[in-house]
């Protein structure tokens, strides 16, 4: 049962149940006073607690957002680079959810803590001090009456009655009291559920706000979490490949390391000790040096080194012109392996060495010219063993064979082309292939003594033993340039041109082949074979490096991306042309840029995130101006990034993606390489950039890339830029490549298809000046190109 009431007939009666009530009332709000003081200490702590939760995430972003992933090799796969960002992209998650945590935090302090505390001061606080009023009066009161009470009747009347005035006007005056008091305890009562329950629930809904912050976000940043684990799978499958790849170029060095040694500009190098010699007390000591020469100029180059402490150069070095050089025999030293370099500039003064075995010093005695020859080359080629398969009648026969069997029967088998057959099986049916007498005989299609899987490997194991890839030795590091940079529009321009580079033979066993992998990929919800699954299996079947190194091998997963690219525009590269002429200019750049953002109107200005919405942009830092840093954080599909996603083809993006996001229209291709003619790299980057300048000359540096001051979207020279002239500003027109929606009154906005006339430079840095459906604004520089 709840409180009594308390009746304000009965503050006259003061009866000991009255009493008795009252003291319940009081034991109920001292009871309250202390749950919401504990709740107050409760609620600060949690405020605490909080706050450093708050920063301990803080801080684990900011960690986050300052590492950086280093890569092997020269370039990243669009995947790397997508996995490199998303610990940026967690950072800013992180951030994001941290500032809604934190605007709870301020929420409960100004909601919760602050409401009870004046709750607890100003109402509980004030029955308090009734409560010492109605005590002294009760105590006052009650004395009086005793006092009263005890006076003589024989005192005079007058005296009497003042005294019973006296005692009734301070009844009266303790009743008031009562009545007061009575009526603000039961205030109390029924002021607290409210004054005390209303800020509990604005508490609550602040943190279930921040929930839900926390539930949008999550939200936005599910589509960022399918695509990095697609990023994810695809380099964890170019990882499995490589690792086979590494591991079995180990396990050949091992075999045997003379034949694997890398090709050197020098004509021998290793480790040498060199005799130093001193005064006759201290006789003379043996440093080891790292040691190069060059037959050519006789030039002798040595560094001091020693491998403790994590290895350390001693000095500069010394750089010393052969003479002649002489072996040393084990009578003249008490040392072996040693041999003696005369010097053109010190004569009769020879330098001892020490090789690290006598097959090293025959080795250096042959390089340096001395007597003794047993020399192997410290550069040579790695051979590669021919197998009997060739390019010719045959070789199309057997794929056509194989293909056509593979297409009525397994085309739909779960991991097809990945799971691989008995090794003697695919030897014996690839025999049989190869052979005149047997090829026709071999009945793929409807026999039973060949499963799919012997088929597949089958196949490959031909493409593999032709002498030369498919995709041939001298075109090879010209594929894998586009695949390292560029957009993926350029890219596949790029591989265009490439295909109709390789020879006749080579190009049409590669488009029956690739058309074959298009069939597979189309069935891919099937065989689970998608278009990055083949290109993990056919990457290194299409293409290999002449020389077998690790760093070749590293970029294995760019051949996969190649045939990804191959596989995804089949119609296009091998039905069509490529232009003589490319409508948009490359930069030839050595590392791949992105899209620049657009550009803030007031230099330093950056756009603030909405509540709960998670943008994917990384964001700019304070004080970008005109040319602000950019990330690579590239666009990726379904299976693979080599191409760009349906959404982003529509023109729209992928959703979740602003348009900081997008990728520049523009691609980076660096030095072609040493391998390709200098007239494929010259006429190869007049293709691909008109508007650079090139020569016959070999010498890369001959081609003009655009300035790094100007965008690789630029519509107009840097002398245009600067200045209009009559000519450069007339006429103008160009077409929106993204959409775009105004974010002031002074842009356009635009769908992309969108024709722009009277286009013209504008005095904001990365913006343009165009008309469009009769108003004139702002435009986008990176989101448009000209007509």
């Amino acid at each position: 049962m709840g409180l009594q009431p308390l009746e304000f007939s009965e503050c006259y009666l003061d009866s000991p149940w009255f009493r008795e009530r009252i003291r319940a009332h009081e034991a109920e709000l001292e009871r309250t006073n202390k749950f919401i003081k504990e709740l107050i200490k409760d609620g600060k702590n949690l405020i605490a607690a909080t706050k450093s939760l708050s920063a301990a995430q803080r801080k684990f972003a900011h960690s986050l957002r300052d590492f950086k992933f280093e890569f092997i090799g020269d370039a990243e796969t669009d995947d790397e680079r997508c996995i490199d960002a998303s610990l940026r992209e967690f950072s800013n998650f992180l951030k994001n959810l941290e500032e809604q945590r934190e605007i709870m935090a301020l929420s409960v302090t100004e909601t919760l803590i602050k409401p009870l505390e004046k709750f607890r001061k100003e109402q509980l606080g004030a029955v308090k001090e009734e409560k010492k009023k109605f005590d002294k009066e009760t105590e006052k009161n009650y004395s009086l009456i005793d006092k009263h009470l005890n006076l003589s009747a024989k005192k005079k009347d007058s005296h009497l009655q003042e005294a019973d005035i006296q005692v009734e006007q301070n009844r009266q005056h303790f009743y008031e009291l009562s009545l007061e008091y009575v009526c603000k305890l039961q205030e109390i009562q029924e002021r607290k559920k409210f004054e005390f329950v209303e800020p509990m629930l604005l508490f609550f809904q602040g943190m279930f706000t921040f929930y839900h912050q926390g539930h949008e976000l999550a939200k936005d940043f599910n589509h960022y979490k399918m695509e990095l684990q697609i990023n994810i799978q695809n380099t964890r499958n170019r990882f499995e490949g490589t690792r086979s790849e590494v591991e079995e170029l180990m396990n050949k060095i091992r075999q045997n390391p003379k034949d694997h040694k890398r090709a050197s500009q020098f004509t021998a190098e290793g480790y040498l000790y060199v005799q130093e010699k001193r005064p006759a007390p201290f006789g003379s000591s043996w440093v080891k040096h790292y040691c190069m020469y060059r037959k050519a100029a006789k030039k002798f180059s040595m560094i001091p080194f020693e491998h403790r402490s994590g290895g350390k150069l001693l000095g500069d070095g010394e750089v010393i012109f052969l003479k002649e050089c002489t072996k040393r025999h084990t009578d003249s030293i008490d040392r072996r392996f040693c041999f003696d370099v005369e010097v053109i500039d010190r004569p009769g003064i020879p330098l001892t060495m020490q090789a690290f075995s006598e097959e090293e010093r025959k080795q250096w005695l042959e390089a340096l010219g001395g007597k003794e020859t047993l020399f192997h080359s410290f550069s040579r080629a790695i051979p590669r063993p021919e197998g009997g398969a060739q390019l010719d009648q045959m070789g199309f026969t057997i794929l056509r064979k194989c293909i056509s069997a593979v297409e009525t029967r397994g085309i739909n088998d779960q991991g097809l082309y990945r799971v691989v057959g008995v090794s003697s099986k695919v030897q014996r049916l690839l025999s049989m292939l190869m052979d005149v007498n047997t090829c026709n005989e071999v009945d793929l299609e409807n026999s039973i003594d060949w499963d799919v899987k012997t088929i597949t490997s089958a196949l490959k194991q031909y493409l593999r033993s032709l002498p030369e890839p498919l995709m041939t030795y001298e075109l090879h590091g010209d594929f894998i340039v586009p695949a390292k940079s560029g957009s993926p529009e350029s890219r596949v321009s790029a591989i265009h041109f490439l295909v109709h580079k390789l020879p006749e033979k080579n190009k049409e066993m590669l488009d029956i082949l690739v058309k074959h992998l298009t069939n597979v990929a189309n069935h891919s919800k099937q065989n689970l074979m998608t278009v990055a699954n083949l290109g993990v299996v056919f990457g290194p079947t299409l293409m290999r490096p002449q020389e077998e190194t690790v760093a070749a091998i590293m970029d294995l997963k760019f051949q996969n991306i190649v045939v990804e690219i191959l596989i995804e525009n089949h119609e296009k590269l091998f039905r069509t042309l490529p232009d003589a002429t490319l409508p948009e200019s490359v930069s030839l750049s050595a590392s791949p840029p992105n899209a620049p953002p657009r550009q803030s109107k007031k230099q330093g200005q950056r756009n603030k995130r909405p509540v709960a919405v998670y943008n994917l942009c990384l964001d700019l830092e304070e004080g970008d101006g005109p040319d602000p840093p950019r990330e690579d954080t590239p666009t990726s599909s379904l299976d693979s990034l080599s191409s760009p996603s349906p959404t982003t083809a529509a023109g729209h993006g992928p959703p979740g993606l602003d348009r900081n996001h997008l990728l520049a229209d523009g691609c980076s291709f660096g030095d072609w390489g040493s391998t390709a003619p200098s007239q494929t790299r010259a006429s190869m980057v007049q293709w691909l950039n008109p508007q650079a300048t090139t020569t016959p000359s070999s010498n890369p540096a001959a081609t003009t890339p655009p300035s790094p001051k100007s965008s690789p979207f630029s519509l107009f020279p840097p002398a245009t830029i600067a200045e209009k002239s009559p000519e450069s500003s007339t006429s103008r027109k160009a077409r929106a490549v993204y959409p775009c929606e105004a974010e002031h009154s002074s842009e356009l906005s635009f769908e992309i298809g969108a024709i722009f006339e009277d286009v013209q430079t504008s005095r904001e840095p990365g913006w343009l000046e165009g008309t469009l459906n009769g108003k004139r604004g702002l435009i986008p520089q990176n989101y448009v190109k000209l007509l």
